[in-house]
Parts: C-alpha cells; sequence; structure tokens
C-alpha cells in the first residue's frame, strides 16, 4: 500500500460514522482534557474577557461605585495621546535588540562547547551552568546589583585591574546609573540565567544525525564549516522557538526595573519599559481601565510579532518532515 492509499483509507474511516468503542474513547479523551479546558475557561479566557470589558471603563478598584463606561477612550488615548506608550514600547524594543541576540548568542555558545567530545566533565559543567536558573529572579536581581556596583562589584575590579582603565569609583563604569550602559547590565542579568535555554539547545544539538558529521569530515569540511552547514540548519527549529519564546520575555520585561528603582525609570527614563508603565497606571494609580488597554495592546501587539516570527520561519526553518522551502 502506498503513503496515498494510506491516506485515502484514513480519510475514507474518518468520514464513516462513529462506532460505540470510538464514542466511549472520545467520551474519555473528553474527559481526561476537561480539568485543562475548565482551567483555561476560568483562569485564562474569561479574565481576558473581562479585561477588555474593563478596557471600556472608567474603572478604580478604590470606588468601584465610580465606575462609567467610556466606549474606546482609553483606547485612544493609548494609541493616539498618551506619549507614554509609544516611548515605553520602543525603550523595550531597543532593550530586546540588545538582550535577545545575546542571551541566545551565549545559549548556544555553552550548549555547543558542553556538546564537544572533547570537554571532559560535561554533566559538572552542565549542572554548574544550569545552577543559576534556579536562583529566585529577585534574588538574581540583587546579587547582581552587588556584582556591577561601581565602587566595589568585581566586574568593574577586574576590568580596572585588566586593562588598567578606570573602572571603579565616581568615574568608572556605572552600569545601572548610566543610560548607555543600563540595558547591557541587564542583559547581564539574564546570562547568569540562561540554563534552560542552554538545556534546549543541547538537546537539540544531539539531535543531529551523526552521519552527516562523517559524511562532512570525509570530504574534508572543517569545524566552521560544519556548524554553519549542519550544526545551525538542524537545529533552526530549536532556535525558532527559543526565538519566539525570547521575544515574548522581552516584551514583558519588568523584574529588574522594577526591584532595583521601584520603576522609577532611573536612569532619565531608560528603564520604563511598557509593563512598568502598565505597572504603574493599574495598581500605583489604580487606573484599572486604562491598564487593561495598555494590557490588550501589548497582546495585540505580542500577536502580530509572533505571527510575523511564523510567517518567515518557512524561510529558514528546517523541520526533518518536510521539504524546506
Amino acid at each position: 500500500m502506498t503513503v496515498l492509499d494510506a491516506a485515502r483509507s484514513l480519510e475514507k474511516e474518518t468520514k464513516e460514522p462513529m462506532t460505540k468503542i470510538r464514542k466511549k474513547e472520545a467520551r474519555w479523551g473528553l474527559f481526561f482534557l476537561s480539568p485543562w479546558m475548565i482551567g483555561f475557561l476560568l483562569f485564562y479566557l474569561l479574565p481576558m474577557i473581562a479585561s477588555f470589558v474593563f478596557s471600556l471603563l472608567r474603572y478604580t478598584p478604590a470606588v468601584p461605585e465610580d465606575t462609567v463606561f467610556i466606549g474606546l477612550s482609553n483606547w485612544q488615548r493609548a494609541i493616539m495621546v498618551d506619549q507614554e506608550v509609544r516611548l515605553s514600547f520602543t525603550r523595550t524594543l531597543h532593550f530586546a535588540a540588545i538582550s535577545l541576540p545575546i542571551s541566545l548568542g551565549f545559549a548556544l555558545f555553552l550548549a555547543i562547547l558542553l556538546n564537544s567530545k572533547n570537554v571532559i566533565g560535561k554533566a559538572l559543567y552542565r549542572t554548574l551552568f544550569y545552577m543559576p536558573s534556579m536562583i529566585p529572579l529577585v534574588a538574581t536581581v540583587l546579587i547582581w546589583n552587588g556584582v556591577l556596583n561601581e565602587q566595589t562589584g568585581w566586574i568593574n575590579i577586574i576590568i580596572e585591574n585588566l586593562t588598567g582603565i578606570q573602572a571603579t569609583g565616581t568615574q568608572g563604569l556605572r552600569w545601572l546609573a548610566d543610560p548607555r550602559l543600563v540595558y547591557y547590565a541587564y542583559t547581564m542579568f539574564g546570562l547568569w540565567g540562561v540554563g534552560n535555554a542552554m538545556i534546549i539547545f543541547l538537546a537539540g544539538l544531539q539531535g543531529v544525525p551523526t552521519e552527516l558529521y562523517e559524511a562532512a569530515e570525509i570530504d574534508g569540511a572543517g569545524w566552521f564549516t560544519r556548524l554553519f552547514r549542519i550544526t545551525i540548519p538542524m537545529i533552526t527549529s530549536v532556535i525558532f522557538y527559543q526565538l519566539v519564546l525570547g521575544v515574548i520575555g522581552s516584551l514583558q520585561y519588568f523584574l529588574a526595573p522594577f526591584v532595583l528603582n521601584g520603576g522609577t525609570g532611573f536612569p532619565q527614563g531608560m528603564t520604563r519599559f511598557y509593563m512598568v508603565y502598565f505597572y504603574k497606571q493599574s495598581f500605583s494609580f489604580f487606573n484599572m481601565g486604562y491598564g487593561a488597554t495598555l494590557a490588550w495592546l501589548m497582546f495585540i501587539f505580542s500577536l502580530i510579532l509572533t505571527i510575523i516570527l511564523f510567517g518567515t520561519a518557512k524561510y529558514w526553518v528546517y523541520y526533518a518532515q518536510e521539504e524546506r522551502k
């Protein structure tokens, strides 16, 4: 039987009326899916609908009796009037453009390094690189706040001792106070926790068929040739997965600027990211209606960006089960 015949046979079976056994299996399937479906309905779909309704209201939790329906006024304010929405979006995208390539590149570099057969004690190194990702994010931010301190941080001390450049003191590298360096400082926070991404990249690398490397070695291909002609093309699906998660995570970046400076935007407003502005409007000023609008704008923007990424995937992502376009 050919593949085409098998497909036609399966299509014919699906069109036939369901037997009692299949109906019973379908009911059991729905039964086991019901906890997820109920959870999705109660904790995702209904809150999303409620937040959209809030976006049409002037709503303050402190005085719920003053709630007024204002239609699309919140949307008009966010899109056309409030300049801070555009500025916070721009800051978020600026930070994502810096941190995302560095984080993904570093995680891929570690995975390639720890996948090498020439590294001794790979299991130990994998554990050590993964362990920081288990530390709570607030603790991570506070630790790096000390590491990057301009007076006593060991990063500045090492730079000063190795290069002779004045890195400590008020005239040194003020990582968290200099608008030109603060995004790189926040990127360092993320580099400490790339263990999850490293493990996923490592799993993808170990799934590359070894016969491809053997054939390339026979043809005389060097390490870089094998990396860019075999390794990276074969794990593009993993890279795409990490890219989508990284983009969404970068757009929702919030914790570090809020923990370090309470969302004030220090220095010079550079860290007043979109989610920080959303938090301030919703939970500091209690403009819940306007905050719901900001949340929906972020959802729409993330959805559009994700759709664009999926649209471009067919040109560069390779799946072993289908022919690359």
